[in-house]
């Protein structure tokens, strides 16, 4: 598990995360997403960032660093592989088959978490805001490359890992931490 789940833990307390929230721990150099509840780490799911590295400027398709909170949820009930577009389902569903690159098309799938930086001049405000750039953690239909850079600025995850991690943030404040 995450070394720094103690010090990014105080750290989102000192900046305002209530008791009882959950905060995320996106490891940019391991793939790694770790959840963190009561100071503790509980799970952990790969991931794929961005192919670009860490940036939160407008148009660099790079991953957001720093502090980020879950402002908005998409998906709820939907089923696995649903289609999203513009944060709206359209429909459309990705069989289980199709969800390991099988389709040049990069679609977000299944759930979606959008995120909005907490740092003014970091991820927040200007030409570096990550809800302005609609930074997200959701499924992909490009399962094949989880665990390693390939997205193009969000979070990207499988799709059973992000219906799981949609079902336990429900409800609760939910914070990020990216780096």
């Amino acid at each position: 598990m995450h070394k720094g789940v103690t010090q990014h833990w105080r750290e989102a307390v000192d900046r305002g995360m209530t008791e009882g929230a959950v905060l995320l721990l996106a490891d940019v150099d391991a793939q790694r997403l770790h959840v963190a509840e009561a100071g503790e780490a509980t799970r952990e799911f790969a991931i794929s960032t961005s192919d670009k590295g860490l940036s939160a400027r407008a148009h660099s398709h790079g991953t957001p660093p720093g502090f980020h909170r879950v402002i908005e949820r998409y998906g709820n009930h939907a089923p696995l592989g649903a289609v999203f577009e513009s944060r709206e389902p359209t429909g459309r569903v990705v069989p289980p088959a199709d969800w390991r690159g099988a389709s040049s098309e990069d679609l977000i799938l299944t759930r979606i978490l959008r995120l909005e930086g907490l740092e003014p001049g970091v991820n927040r405000g200007g030409d570096v805001d990550s809800c302005q750039r609609y930074i997200y953690l959701h499924g992909t239909n490009h399962e094949d490359r989880i665990g390693q850079p390939a997205s193009a600025g969000c979070i990207r995850m499988r799709n059973m890992d992000i219906r799981d991690l949609f079902d336990l943030t429900e409800n609760r404040d939910t914070w990020c931490w990216i780096g």
